[in-house]
């Protein structure tokens, strides 16, 4: 049995034993497909350093801060691969997982397939990965690169339904496959509550010694996709009782806002339902971000000619701005606009820290970009201005619904029409997520998932 780190070691990397620690940050840079890898499975770099980057108020123009976590130097280049990870890690330790014996199938929209393909192919499994077929090409290469099968659904970002439509053939197909629906598994809700959600609060402490910000969370601004990052907002709002979760969704999927659906281009985010594992009852606000908007913004961070309008008229710092060049993806962007539009909203100001993360990087959207160019022409210094002025710092304050509690209950009622109907829970089982206690039992098994790993650790 392959076994990683435990949830503690994933918040807090140096208590990896060392001998360890440093076979994983050699392998990272020489054989990244070394199982010795999931122990590299954190929010920090080798000299044990939080990754983020307050963003330039050139570019946000707005005088709260804005403090993105960046998981480009995660394993597999996203977060997603901690998600993938905790939840197959708990379904191993526990028995209900043989590597030897089942397949592993990843539902994902890309980011979290991809994470379940590395994660899978380290601990000894065979994966499958089930994908739309219009999502971009580089996430189908990476997925093949770590060994993967792939099954391609209909449609692209948006089309969830269809991919568990095919999760059900295939579990129907075989008694040895084993579905790690990330829309559902609390493993994923874990690692976010305790590592992402614990790695801010740290953060949040580190920025206040070097002023910024007043040492709390104004907001944690998240777009939906699985729901899992969601739970870090879980975690800031028990140590900062003020901190407001602000959900994102597209406007062109606006799912929760109001019962809307449609297809839309900010892949990793939207998917037509509301997930298990995202506690509405929690969100004080969802607000939806235009999807070109974010495919622009992020022409405008990764062109030089966008970088260069930001220095020579904006004013904004070279060396920061080239730094953004290659950290953020699509929904990167919309979580900057999300964070733009939370501080308008709430008048948030310069004591303030809004927090937010950018899921993967640039690295899989050279043939969005290119598309895009395509269809639009080349960046130029004028349309560059445009970009920072309509799409930045043009943010407004429309499509925002506030968390009364009728929208809370709206925005739970909704998973029954996924989760009762389609996938097997009962109404009691829907009905228990009303109560605190339950995510609360959720969160608290943190410490009894770590200590049985420990336990089979010492066992092996």
């Amino acid at each position: 049995m392959i076994t990683g780190p435990t949830f503690e070691e994933m918040l807090h990397p140096n208590t990896i034993a060392p001998d360890v620690r440093a076979r994983a940050l050699a392998a990272k840079a020489n054989d990244p497909l070394d199982p010795i890898n999931l122990f590299n499975i954190n929010w920090r770099s080798a000299d044990n350093e939080i990754e983020y980057v307050v963003l330039p108020k050139e570019l946000t123009g707005v005088d709260a801060n804005i403090v993105m976590l960046y998981a480009r130097n995660f394993p597999s280049g996203s977060h997603k691969v901690g998600a993938a990870y905790s939840v197959l890690l708990e379904k191993v330790i526990f028995g209900e997982i043989d590597p030897q014996v089942n397949t592993l199938v990843w539902p994902s929209t890309g980011n979290y397939g991809i994470g379940g393909a590395w994660v899978g192919g380290r601990m000894g499994c065979n994966s499958i990965v089930v994908l739309p077929e219009g999502m971009s090409r580089e996430r189908f290469e990476q997925i093949e690169s770590y060994g993967a099968h792939i099954i391609r659904t209909t449609g692209t970002e948006s089309n969830v339904k269809e991919i568990y439509d095919e999760t059900h053939r295939l579990r129907a197909s075989d008694p040895n496959i084993r579905i790690l629906n990330q829309f559902e598994q609390m493993g994923n809700y874990r690692f976010h509550y305790h590592v992402t959600g614990n790695t801010i609060v740290e953060l949040l402490d580190q920025l206040h010694g070097q002023g910024v910000g007043n040492g709390k969370a104004a907001a944690f601004v998240w777009a939906m996709g699985s729901g899992g990052t969601n739970a870090a907002a879980d975690r800031l709002k028990q140590v900062y009782p003020d901190c407001k979760h602000v959900s994102l969704e597209p406007i062109q999927c606006p799912t929760l806002f109001k019962n809307g659906y449609g297809a839309h281009e900010i892949q990793g985010i939207g998917d037509k339902h509301v997930t298990w594992i995202h506690h509405t009852w929690n969100v004080d606000a969802l607000m939806c971000i235009d999807d070109m908007s974010c495919v622009r913004g992020l022409q405008l961070l990764s062109e030089p000619i966008g970088r260069e309008t930001l220095v020579k008229r904006y004013g904004a710092d070279e060396a920061l701005v080239e730094k953004l060049g290659s950290l953020f993806g699509i929904s990167g962007i919309c979580h900057i606009l999300g964070a733009i539009k939370t501080a308008k909203h709430y008048g948030f100001g310069k004591d303030d820290v809004i927090v937010t993360a950018a899921t993967d990087s640039l690295d899989r959207y050279h043939s969005e970009m290119d598309k895009l160019r395509g269809r639009e022409g080349a960046l130029d210094e004028a349309r560059a201005v445009g970009h920072i002025e309509g799409i930045f710092h043009g943010q407004k304050t429309d499509w925002v619904q506030d968390g009364t509690r009728l929208n809370r209950e709206r925005w739970h009622n909704l998973k029954y029409y996924t989760w009762v109907e389609q996938q097997g829970k009962s109404v009691e089982e829907l009905d228990a997520q009303r109560d605190p206690a339950w995510w609360e039992a959720h969160q608290t098994r943190v410490a009894e998932i770590d200590a049985r790993l420990k336990e089979v650790r010492g066992q092996i």
